[in-house]
């Protein structure tokens, strides 16, 4: 769970809050860990009450409506937003200590290792849950530790607290983990049942394991982000003017060395691709079953998927996060509401959904072009 969720965002934006918020970073945390920890596992939650069925989900705010959300939805978190995203952080990430291939070239080698790791499905799970992620979690563990028991101080911030705390709380959107945990949770949920020994109620069973795996996985998330603000924070004065994707390797040559940075950020580099993977098998799936309905393979949707994707890289990260901010400023308080709704709904059969989900979308819109 830990490995689908961390991507390109989980590494980018925590580095770059620590880097803003410097010794005021306690209250960046704090926001950060509501919208880039909480709000995704609380849609994590939701889905196991739907049990993974988004299209009951989002259709809770009419058919059509419900329809169109999942599609742009799936549209950010696939080949128009997030997996290009992981992929420019990867080039990023390896360039700096390896430079001299260019992005286009990297993009197309990504993008064929990504075709070759979801083609064959059933292999997606124990390739990111058995390999990858004891390999990521040690390297992130060795970067924070020692960032961490450096000896130097986070500079004084000039920026007032709840100036701090909104741009964390902003800066967990752009992470786009409730966006994932919509499409993750069909993925997670048969790997639970299959691995679970089912005693008594099935649904009772089921939401008991996924609550504890959830626990697990929002733990491993907020340990690292925090670790990450706090070492960025520390670090940011040798930070001025790096790109946001070039933080994660600067602060491993800082901390490690150039030579042990080349071995973090490799691991960092993997970790995005195993998040594209995630999403290319996600909305591969979602275009061959639900757009296409069957009239194409799964293969064909898969590599339709990463084409796209393919040319959507181009434009760099920063060129990514330039159409992406906006859309999920606006979009993602509405979608935070029909979450938690839901669980109202599921918990409680509190019903009123449209209304609540319009006017908060409506206050987002205005509040985005009147700041």
């Amino acid at each position: 769970m830990f490995s689908m969720f961390f991507g390109a965002g989980n590494v980018v934006f925590p580095l770059a809050l620590g880097q803003f918020a410097q010794d005021q970073n306690f209250y960046a945390i704090i926001g950060l860990l509501i919208t880039a920890v909480g709000v995704p596992f609380a849609g994590l939650i939701a889905m196991t009450l739907f049990d993974g069925d988004y299209d009951t989900f989002f259709q809770r705010i009419g058919k059509v409506p419900g329809f169109l959300v999942a599609l742009f939805i799936m549209g950010l978190i696939g080949p128009f937003g997030a997996i290009p995203r992981c992929i420019t952080l990867s080039y990023s990430t390896m360039n700096i200590l390896m430079p001299g291939m260019s992005l286009p070239i990297f993009s197309i080698i990504a993008c064929a290792a990504i075709f070759l790791f979801t083609i064959r499905k059933n292999s997606i799970l124990d390739t990111l849950g058995y390999i990858l992620t004891p390999l990521l979690l040690t390297s992130l563990a060795i970067i924070i530790i020692k960032g961490l028991l450096s000896e130097h101080e986070a500079p004084i911030a000039h920026h007032d607290k709840l100036e701090i705390f909104l741009k964390g709380l902003k800066d967990g959107y752009l992470t786009m983990d409730l966006l994932g945990a919509f499409f993750f949770s069909s993925v997670i949920i048969e790997c639970l049942k299959n691995g679970m020994t089912i005693t008594g109620n099935m649904h009772r069973s089921l939401m008991k394991t996924a609550l504890k795996a959830s626990a697990i996985g929002a733990f491993l998330l907020a340990i690292t982000y925090i670790g990450f603000n706090y070492v960025a924070s520390f670090y940011s004065g040798q930070l001025i003017n790096v790109p946001s994707d070039e933080l994660i390797a600067r602060i491993a040559i800082h901390v490690l060395g150039e030579h042990a940075a080349i071995i973090a950020c490799s691991a960092v580099a993997l970790a995005c691709l195993t998040t594209a993977i995630a999403l290319s098998a996600v909305f591969a799936e979602f275009l061959h079953k639900d757009i296409i309905c069957d009239k194409v393979s799964y293969g064909s949707s898969l590599l339709i998927t990463l084409v796209i994707a393919f040319f959507v890289s181009t434009l760099d990260f920063m060129g990514i996060a330039a159409f992406l901010v906006p859309l999920l400023q606006i979009c993602y308080p509405a979608l935070i509401t029909l979450t938690i709704l839901n669980i109202l709904y599921k918990l409680y059969d509190f019903k009123p959904v449209k209304v609540p989900v319009l006017i908060v979308f409506v206050i987002s819109l205005i509040a985005y072009f009147t700041q």
